[in-house]
């Protein structure tokens, strides 16, 4: 995970612990997660929106 080893990632989440505290973790990850959520509806809204290209003509790059 990001290079690190199980020391460095055990006191991240020991430092994100004791910066918002044990109950609050949960509801940020829920946050979090919807956040990504929907960056991806966004994401895939925008590819549908792009029109088709022509039969015989290539895309502009």
């Amino acid at each position: 995970m990001f290079g690190l080893g199980s020391s460095e990632t055990l006191i991240l989440v020991l430092v994100i612990v004791l910066l918002f505290g044990a109950g609050r973790i949960p509801e940020l990850a829920k946050s979090f997660g919807k956040g990504i959520k929907e960056f991806r509806k966004a994401t895939r809204d925008e590819e549908d929106k792009t029109p088709p290209t022509p039969p015989g003509n290539k895309p502009i790059e």
